[in-house]
């Protein structure tokens, strides 16, 4: 067996120990009882990064080295405004980023400044003391907390000389590794490609060489010239695939609106969970409907919205959507490719708005969130603030959050305190019909009666002679098909 076969069979042997061994925070157990059968999770835990191993092999090929390398990141952040608690909450929120990305954290460093440098973002000194940390930790990454310009981002590389990215790229990342869907992994492309777009960069001289147009391949007069350089080729593909990205999203933006339309045609109320990421929507969702959706203590779990159906205690049936979680600096790029997706909230009848009850800064969470909501049309919609992880909140937090927000409850999707409430005040809350009618409808319409059953408050039913009197609250277009039965 050659040195490189020896190699990969260690790194095969310890990537298998740790996936028997890995039990996320311990509670892999405790999640089967109020999280259903967790589907998705195996698969979402079928390729970790393993510590310990060289990356820097020289007999493995460059796809096996892709695959084996632990990014080793360094955080720096330009505080700018606000407190300096604000400013170690979002650096922490960058470095649970970088974990969901797979990297390991090794050091954080923040730096007082009225604004980010136009240069190198920290700063020239500061740029150099972040280069001997880098060295001294053993990183090959730094992450910035802000969206670096792309010449920011070249003279900051320049400087530390290993790889920089800035928090937008590390969030489509994260969506990159998460989605699942056609549609979702689309929508990720396309954000993808839109960030990349003005930031593609020559490395040496070859991205500036020239093609030598169609002379080259002997086509002959009139095609002979410089050509596209480099750059302007991966520039034109990028477009040319944007644009095939666009109109495959508006083909499956189609196919939502037509299930949507059909669930409005039938007046089915819609309820959409919307939140910050990791604040405990699917647990919410899989506690109110036993959807069995993948929960995990990790940012951006979620990134396809999940529909399920539900009922009201008296059996009125509504829509209960799983969206993806917001995040505070959220890539423009995401927004607008994920506008199709976020539509579902747009044209929700009410919005449970999740709020981590245990975070330090729950009031910033939910400014966070009703900004998004505000950019896709969603600012309107009657709103239930949920305040979750009430079980590992301060209650001094509770207490000050059910003050600023009257229409809010305190729940907690792991020990199931609040949901029977939660339940009674959605059923309170959900669109009922309202136009009262008494029909009698013949027993060879039988149809109609299920239907009356399904879409419309039924107050009271007598079997007669003629057929089946019934007393309800009905929608218009009900009652259209019912005027030549009323009473």
């Amino acid at each position: 067996m050659t040195r490189r076969s020896e190699l990969l069979a260690e790194r095969a042997e310890a990537i298998a120990a740790e996936a028997d061994a890995y039990q996320p925070n311990g509670l892999e157990d405790d999640r089967l009882g109020h999280d259903g059968e967790q589907l998705d999770r195996e698969e979402r835990a079928a390729l970790r990064r393993v510590s310990g191993l060289s990356t820097e092999l020289q007999d493995i090929t460059e796809v096996e080295y892709r695959q084996l390398r632990l990014e080793r990141v360094v955080l720096a952040a330009v505080w700018t405004e606000g407190t300096l608690e604000d400013a170690e909450n979002s650096i922490r929120e960058l470095a649970a980023l970088a974990e969901t990305a797979g990297s390991d954290v090794l050091e954080g460093v923040i730096q007082r400044r009225q604004r980010p440098d136009a240069a190198t973002y920290l700063g020239k000194g500061k740029a150099q003391e972040l280069r001997d940390i880098v060295i001294a930790v053993g990183a090959d990454t730094v992450v910035c907390d802000g969206e670096l310009a792309p010449g920011q981002r070249r003279a900051l590389e320049d400087v530390v000389k290993v790889k920089v990215i800035d928090r937008t790229a590390l969030i489509l990342d994260i969506f990159a590794q998460h989605a699942k869907s056609r549609e979702g992994k689309a929508q990720v492309e396309l954000a993808q490609l839109q960030y990349l777009l003005p930031r593609l960069r020559g490395w040496g001289e070859s991205m500036s060489r020239q093609a030598g147009g169609q002379a080259a391949g002997g086509q002959g007069m009139g095609s002979r010239g410089p050509g596209e350089t480099k750059i302007e080729l991966d520039r034109r593909r990028i477009n040319h695939r944007i644009a095939k990205l666009k109109r495959e999203i508006g083909h499956m933006k189609t196919t939502r609106e037509t299930k949507r339309h059909g669930r409005q045609a039938n007046h089915v109320p819609s309820v959409a969970i919307v939140g910050y990421t990791n604040a405990g929507k699917s647990s919410l969702l899989n506690r109110l409907t036993g959807a069995g959706v993948l929960v995990e203590n990790a940012l951006f779990a979620t990134l396809d919205p999940k529909v399920r159906r539900a009922e009201t205690e008296d059996g009125m049936p509504y829509t209960l959507a799983d969206t993806v979680g917001f995040v505070r600096s959220l890539p423009t790029q995401l927004v607008e490719a994920f506008r199709s997706t976020l539509e579902e909230v747009a044209d929700a009848d009410l919005l449970l708005h999740v709020v981590d009850g245990s975070h330090p800064d729950p009031e910033g969470q939910i400014s966070v969130v009703r900004g998004v909501l505000a950019d896709v049309g969603g600012h309107d919609i009657k709103e239930i603030v949920i305040v979750n992880k009430a079980d590992a909140a301060d209650p001094q937090v509770l207490d000050r959050l059910r003050r600023h927000e009257p229409h809010s409850i305190v729940v907690s999707a792991r020990t199931g305190r609040g949901l029977a409430a939660l339940r009674d005040l959605i059923a309170d809350e959900l669109p009922r019909p309202d136009i009262d009618v008494k029909a009698v409808i013949p027993y060879d319409r039988g149809d109609l009666v299920s239907r009356l059953h399904q879409q419309s408050e039924v107050l009271s039913t007598e079997h007669r002679e003629d057929g089946t009197f019934l007393h309800a609250k009905v929608h218009p277009p009900l009652l259209r098909e019912l005027n030549a039965y009323l009473v």
